[in-house]
């Protein structure tokens, strides 16, 4: 059966710089552990991206964070960097998915995805946040910032989040006029402007509440 990490948001910001020591005590029982992340999931266009990394204690790469606090720079050399030593399992949900299955349900079928989608399937996941995904092919501990407590968790969190800024750039050559690749389809001013002036295109969240209402305006 899936745990659940008891640690309430205030609490997660004790944590400091992530480390090993959860996958450790995993791997004493002989266990292999993967991280699980996600990245977008509060834009209002482009997939929600999942990963799963499974990382090499002998060969993790230096300067592995939660990605929200590394530069442009440091997420791409990591990226590349983690590719190049450790497992990892890469899952997007479209937004004809996110339509489907509400914006959690495609994020944790996303990460269960990302999971099933790396060569070595794992004994545990450790997945950032507060939801297990359900149907995991092994056991699932979630954890309330995750990404600032597990190195795994963290080289899952940049392989998520770089991978989809590379599908902002995409959608930036679909649709110029929207600026995602500056806004990463965020609700920001500019976003909203270029909505109301050219209406939604494919790559819009179609049941999110800012374009929902546009596309009834214009029915």
């Amino acid at each position: 059966m899936a745990k659940r990490d008891s640690s309430s948001t205030s609490q997660s910001d004790l944590f400091g710089s992530p480390d090993l020591s959860l996958e450790d005590a995993f791997r004493a029982q002989g266990k292999i552990v993967c991280g699980v992340d996600e990245a977008g999931r509060g834009p209002l266009a482009g997939p929600v991206v999942a990963a799963a990394v499974i990382l090499d204690p002998e060969n993790v790469p230096d300067g592995l964070n939660d990605s929200k606090k590394l530069t442009v720079k440091v997420r791409d050399r990591l990226y590349d960097e983690i590719f190049a030593s450790a497992q990892v399992g890469i899952a997007s949900a479209p937004p004809e998915m996110i339509a489907t299955h509400n914006i959690r349900g495609a994020t944790l079928l996303a990460m269960r995805r990302a999971v099933e989608a790396l060569a070595q399937q794992p004994d545990v996941a450790l997945i950032d946040g507060r939801d297990v995904p359900p149907h995991l092919p092994c056991a699932g501990h979630s954890l309330i910032k995750g990404d600032s407590r597990s190195l795994s968790i963290a080289a899952a969190s940049i392989i998520a989040k770089v991978s989809r800024d590379r599908a902002c750039e995409i959608m930036e050559r679909d649709a110029p006029h929207f600026g995602f690749l500056k806004h990463k389809g965020y609700g920001t001013k500019q976003h909203l402007t270029a909505l109301i002036d050219h209406g939604a295109c494919d790559h819009h969240r179609k049941d999110f509440k800012p374009i929902a209402e546009i596309i009834a305006k214009e029915n």
